[in-house]
């Protein structure tokens, strides 16, 4: 009886030792211990202190006010990313590359200059704060100025996702609904939507948690203000530790505190997502 030998592939990368060494040693610098060093500091607080720190007005103001702009600009970002996704995979016109390579610009962008450019437009000053300020709109320097700046750095997030799902939809599904008398907006909704949802909450996740601890692209924008309510967690964190007493163990609390929502939001769009997924078989 002849015994059938298997010979295995060589893979280009080392082997699984070599591999998985060189992936645990980078992960490990690059977040673990990063994330580690965040939780030994804050744990040098004491409950009561943790508590203390935690309900000051100024810290439940950044939290209302990251959390609910982030959210806000993430709900933009994916009624205005839906539409721009759509527009780059189903319509051919001039310029559509240079619009599509532009959707990257906020990623290559520094995300301070962000923020000045963004400061200068929206200011009274600005040619487009001018033209707001006429019909009794403030934009720079109120929370209206901090979505815009989360819409900014979001979107890419929204678009990306979405776009290669929109490429691999056959047209005929839409054309089939077309022939059975389907308006537009069912069409979307009973056939475009379910395909897209997964995605869709994808994009939104990640919008999401990026706005809640956005700092470069707000911090000029949003005034800083106490009293407006426009101060965001990322600089209370920042504000602690370049005050003349740094208060490392405050500024580490606060961060493991945003940490921690970051990561349930996003567990809690991943599960919504997998669900999604499972009933479209995507």
């Amino acid at each position: 009886m002849k015994q059938v030998q298997t010979k295995r592939k060589k893979s280009i990368i080392p082997g699984f030792g070599i591999s998985m060494g060189v992936s645990v040693t980078m992960l490990s610098l690059i977040i673990l211990i990063p994330l580690a060093s965040v939780l030994a500091y804050s744990f040098r607080l004491s409950g009561q202190e943790f508590l203390e720190l935690m309900t000051r007005p100024n810290v439940v103001r950044a939290f209302v006010t990251s959390i609910g702009c982030a959210l806000a600009a993430a709900v933009i970002n994916c009624i205005f990313g839906t539409i721009l996704a759509w527009v780059l995979v189903r319509y051919e016109f001039p310029g559509k590359r240079l619009m599509d390579g532009m959707i990257e610009l906020p990623f290559a962008l520094p995300t301070a200059v962000a923020g000045i450019t963004l400061t200068k437009m929206y200011s009274d000053t600005g040619f487009l704060g001018r033209a707001f300020e006429k019909i009794g709109i403030e934009i720079a320097y109120t929370k209206t100025g901090i979505v815009i700046a989360m819409v900014f750095i979001g979107i890419p997030f929204v678009v990306r996702a979405i776009q290669p799902v929109l490429e691999k939809l056959p047209a005929s599904y839409e054309e089939a609904a077309v022939m059975l008398g389907a308006s537009r907006f069912r069409i979307f909704w009973k056939v475009i939507f379910p395909e897209i949802a997964p995605a869709l909450w994808t994009g939104f996740g990640l919008a999401l948690a990026r706005g809640i601890g956005e700092y470069g692209s707000v911090i000029y924008i949003s005034g800083n203000s106490e009293k407006n309510g426009t101060q965001v967690v990322s600089y209370i964190i920042m504000q602690k530790l370049n005050s003349g007493n740094v208060d490392y163990e405050g500024a580490a609390a606060i961060a493991l505190v945003l940490l921690i929502i970051s990561f349930l939001m996003l567990f809690i769009i991943n599960m919504i997502q997998h669900i999604a997924s499972r009933r479209t078989n995507v």
